[in-house]
């Protein structure tokens, strides 16, 4: 650049010599308002480009350059002119030297503003370069205020419509036959224990024991549904009754293959067959019914004979999970109460009314909707589980992924229920590509 490259823009001269040696090293002062004097010294050792960063840095910030080396004169010095020596002498070795030009350069008109190729904020290419905690703390503060008003709104018109009877009621005490359902489900573990041992005794084949593993999971299911139906049951109560019998049933499917594929491996071995020696796994077959006990209550899907372990169990861990369970549970009925039922009971049918109208109840519900989500997600997948692995001291709490980072709807189903994701790899994946399926599969 031609102004970096005159003499006056770095404060040097052209003229070599020992005379002109000696003043290299001259201070430039600059006396202020006040009468006090700053002195700055300058040197001429660097080169062009650093004097070109130097400048920029110094155009940026120039409060904050050669603070540390600068000393102002007291009063008394500067009345007797000792403020301007000192400060000369008080300027650390080094750190500054050279910005004499450079002050002088950079407070020139002609000193270049633009230097380098640069993109804006917002552009594409530097969006995610750079943090915007800001813009993150204004959607909370719009998406706060905005609620808050709906929250206002809403118990302006109708009022505070929680109450007892939402989850407790007449009605739900006349649901025992669902209860007992319920707690008649452990019979058909014990079936399924049963057939292992005998199929380990030799007592049946395989083609029987795949017989009667069908059928136990089959009852397993239709079971509670025929209860359901038979009896003039809460929504809430049947809905908890089919979760309860759809994880018996996926826990009676993995502890059948597995059993099953064990077997398989066992026969392997007696016949010679070497297996990869990088598996480290224990292909011990042995059914064990505290084993059995032990998967039936524990937070997965896939059965195996052991699972990692925590050492120890933190009480006052567990005591803190089940508050905030208590706490979003009660969140989650009290918007179901407050929010969702007033839409539902107040809109027409879909089909029989203005479909304008149809579309504002279902947008006016999807908020609501997805804070019930979001509670039951944070309450099954986050407390519920950390809170029964922890008492059972079980080690694999990958029980979700960030799902919320996910970029397509394939990515987040496969990242947000991880137990229902390991059972489909583990029991219907892998068999698929046993059987020479191709590898396109969704899971």
């Amino acid at each position: 650049m031609a102004i970096l490259d005159s003499t006056e823009s770095i404060g040097t001269t052209t003229t070599s010599g020992p005379r002109y040696d000696s003043n290299l090293n001259r201070s430039v002062r600059r006396r202020a308002s006040a009468g006090a004097e700053i002195s700055v010294s300058d040197s001429s050792s660097a080169n062009s480009s650093e004097a070109e960063s130097q400048i920029s840095e110094f155009q940026n910030n120039p409060n904050q350059i050669g603070t540390g080396s600068v000393r102002m004169g007291s009063a008394d010095e500067l009345r007797n002119g000792k403020g301007s020596g000192d400060a000369g002498e008080k300027v650390e070795n080094g750190d500054n030297r050279g910005m004499g030009g450079l002050t002088k350069f950079a407070y020139r008109p002609s000193a270049p503003a633009h230097r380098r190729i640069k993109e804006s904020p917002l552009s594409s290419d530097a969006i995610f370069k750079q943090s915007h905690a800001g813009l993150f703390n204004l959607c909370i503060v719009v998406l706060v205020a905005v609620n808050s008003r709906l929250i206002i709104e809403n118990l302006m018109k109708y009022g505070l419509l929680i109450r007892a009877g939402f989850w407790f009621s007449s009605r739900s005490l006349r649901d025992w036959p669902l209860l007992m359902c319920c707690l008649t489900l452990p019979i058909f573990p014990l079936a399924a224990f049963i057939v292992e041992k005998l199929v380990q005794q030799k007592y049946i084949s395989e083609p029987v024991v795949v017989i009667l593993n069908v059928l136990i999971t089959t009852a397993a299911v239709l079971y509670p549904v025929v209860v359901i139906l038979r009896c003039d049951s809460a929504v809430l109560s049947g809905v908890t009754l089919m979760l309860f019998a759809c994880i018996v049933w996926l826990k009676l499917v993995s502890y059948a293959h597995t059993n099953h594929d064990m077997r398989a491996l066992v026969k392997s071995l007696d016949k010679g067959e070497a297996l990869s020696s990088s598996l480290s796994i224990d292909y011990s077959y042995n059914v064990s019914f505290k084993s059995l006990v032990y998967f039936m209550v524990a937070p997965t899907l896939c059965y195996q004979l052991s699972y990692p372990r925590t050492a120890c169990i933190r009480k006052g861990w567990v005591v803190r999970q089940l508050i905030k369970l208590v706490i979003f549970t009660g969140l989650m009925g009290f918007i179901i109460e407050q929010y969702i039922n007033p839409i539902v009971q107040n809109s027409q049918h879909p089909l029989k009314g203005n479909l304008l109208y149809a579309i504002e109840r279902v947008l006016k519900l999807s908020v609501p909707n997805l804070y019930v989500w979001l509670c039951m997600f944070y309450c099954l997948f986050h407390l519920w589980l950390n809170i029964l692995a922890e008492l059972l001291r079980f080690g694999d709490r990958e029980f979700y992924k960030d799902w919320w980072n996910a970029k397509t709807v394939e990515e987040y189903w496969r990242m947000w229920n991880m137990p229902v994701h390991k059972w489909m790899v583990r029991h219907i994946y892998f068999p698929c590509l046993r059987m020479g399926y191709p590898r396109e599969f969704p899971f």
